[in-house]
C-alpha cells in the first residue's frame, strides 16, 4: 500500500510520463480561478501522499524526478503561450520536490511551505499573463514586443516574478532547491550536476520569457494600452516583498 501511495505520488509531483496528467488538465481549463486552485492543491496533494506512505524515496525515484525536471525545463524553452509556459515550468519545479522529501527530517509542514515557495509565483505569473490577454487578446512571446517602456510597472512585476518562478536567490524557490541540493550533493555529484542543470534551464527559459514580451521595438498597438493601475502594482509589490521576507526565513532553516 505504501508502495502504490509513492507512486500515486508521481501524479501530483509530476513525474514523466504521469505528468501528462497534470498538464492535459491545465490545458483544458480555461477557467483562470480554476487554473490558479490545481497551481495550488495539486503539488500539495503529492506532499500528503509521500508523507502518508511513510516510505523513504528511492534512488532510482530521484533520479526520474531529476530526468522530468530536466525534460520540462528545456520543453519550456520554445514556448510561446505564457500559460502553456506556466504548466511546463510548474511540472519541472515540482518534481524536485522529490528531492526534498528527506531532506534534514523535513516534515509535512516544512514540505507544504516548500511546494507553496514553487507554486505560488507561477499563480502571479498566471495572473498577469491574464493583465497581457486583456490588453492584446493573447499572451505570447513575440506576439508583441518593448513592452518595457509603455508599460513600466507591468513589465517590471512580470520580471519580478519570473525571477521568483526560476528560484532566484531571496525568494522561497530557491531555499527549496538548496534543501534538494543539500539532500543529493554529498552523495551523489551526478544528481547534484542534474539538478545544476535543471535550475539552469528554468532561468534560461525565464530569461527568454521575458525577452520575448518586454525586449525589441514597441508597436503601436502597445502605445495604445494602459498600464497596469497603482493599486494593482502595490498589491504584488506586497506579495512579492512577502516571498522575499519568507524566502530569508526559509534559507536561514536550513543551516
Amino acid at each position: 500500500m505504501s508502495g502504490i501511495l509513492l507512486l500515486l505520488a508521481g501524479l501530483f509531483l509530476p513525474l514523466f510520463p504521469l505528468s501528462m496528467v497534470f498538464n492535459g488538465l491545465f490545458g483544458r481549463m480555461q477557467n483562470r480561478t480554476l487554473r490558479i486552485a490545481l497551481l495550488l492543491i495539486w503539488p500539495q496533494i503529492g506532499v500528503a501522499l509521500v508523507v502518508a506512505s511513510g516510505m523513504d524515496v528511492p534512488g532510482w525515484m530521484l533520479v526520474w524526478a531529476l530526468l522530468t525536471a530536466i525534460f520540462y525545463g528545456f520543453r519550456a524553452l520554445v514556448l510561446r503561450e505564457v500559460s502553456l509556459w506556466v504548466s511546463f515550468i510548474a511540472t519541472s519545479v515540482w518534481a524536485v520536490m522529490w528531492l526534498v522529501m528527506d531532506s534534514q527530517g523535513a516534515g509535512w509542514y516544512e514540505l507544504a511551505k516548500y511546494a507553496l515557495g514553487f507554486s505560488l509565483p507561477l499563480i502571479l505569473l498566471l495572473l498577469l499573463s491574464g493583465e497581457l490577454e486583456q490588453r492584446f487578446g493573447a499572451a505570447y512571446t513575440g506576439l508583441y514586443n518593448g513592452l518595457a517602456q509603455p508599460l513600466p510597472r507591468l513589465s517590471w512585476l512580470i520580471v519580478m516574478v519570473v525571477l521568483a518562478v526560476i528560484a532566484t536567490p531571496l525568494f522561497p524557490a530557491f531555499s527549496a532547491v538548496m534543501a534538494a541540493m543539500l539532500n543529493v550533493a554529498p552523495d551523489s555529484f551526478m544528481m547534484a550536476l542534474m539538478l545544476s542543470i535543471a535550475w539552469f534551464m528554468w532561468g534560461w527559459a525565464g530569461a527568454r520569457l521575458i525577452q520575448g514580451l518586454l525586449i525589441g521595438k514597441e508597436t503601436g498597438a502597445i502605445a495604445t494600452q494602459a498600464d497596469i493601475s497603482s493599486g494593482k502594482a502595490w498589491i504584488y509589490a506586497v506579495v512579492l516583498v512577502v516571498m522575499v521576507l519568507s524566502g530569508i526565513y526559509m534559507i536561514g532553516g536550513l543551516a
